[in-house]
């Protein structure tokens, strides 16, 4: 958590000299998953809510017209997935984690001759800490056992990792001066479950919204 922290305020404090700064709250829906791991599972639904920042990285004399901007983010998020490593419907499991992340993006506004478009794209480095879990597995690991198997096969009785990366991807639209709608993809690059055999990581496709609520010159 003190890894994240740091991180965001030191970038903060390194862009305090862009010509503006817009800032504003976000949320999306998702659904998302685990990949690699848990024998046969599925996705599940969650949520994301945070706080985010633009930062122009282009000269703008006209109000609102730079076409590039950086943007971190702080926000809070939700991803987890529902399992059956043996497929006969007993003692599914349940994986919820709760993740604050920190994605970096460098925001890119589509011109026209010239003129700024409504639609962006986004594109940048995210660092995630598994702020708790809750994972609920009933007899999943003593039936396996019980069968002659290893568990951690299907992912079973698996570690966690507490500090991830990845990337994020946005693609989005002004709806007016306040109101942005996006959708958005996320990827983990590291393992979830550092002992797993395979790559394990956090994956979701969102859709969202982001409101303005003022700028700084």
């Amino acid at each position: 958590m003190k890894k994240l922290i740091l991180i965001y305020t030191l970038l903060l404090f390194g862009f305090v000299n862009a010509q503006s700064i817009k800032y504003g709250v976000t949320a999306s829906f998702h659904k998302g998953s685990i990949a690699e791991v848990h024998g046969v599972s599925k996705g599940n639904f969650g949520g994301n809510i945070g706080v985010f920042a633009d930062f122009s990285l282009v000269p703008n004399d006209i109000y609102d017209s730079a076409w590039l901007y950086f943007t971190p983010q702080l926000e809070f998020y939700t991803i987890g997935e529902r399992a059956d490593w043996n497929e006969d419907g007993q003692n599914k499991q349940k994986y919820n984690n709760y993740y604050v992340a920190v994605p970096l993006y460098i925001k890119y506004f589509l011109k026209n001759h010239g003129y700024k478009s409504d639609i962006y794209f986004m594109f940048g480095p995210k660092f995630e800490f598994l702020a708790s879990e809750k994972t609920e597995e009933g007899n999943a690991v003593a039936e396996a056992k019980a069968a002659g198997l290893n568990p951690n096969t299907f992912g079973l009785g698996q570690k966690m990792d507490t500090f991830g990366y990845g990337v994020s991807v946005k693609a989005g639209a002004k709806i007016n001066d306040k109101l942005d709608v996006f959708i958005r993809f996320d990827r983990g690059l590291s393992k979830v479950y550092p002992d797993y055999r395979d790559a394990t990581y956090n994956r979701f496709l969102a859709i969202g919204v982001s409101y303005y609520l003022g700028e700084t010159n």
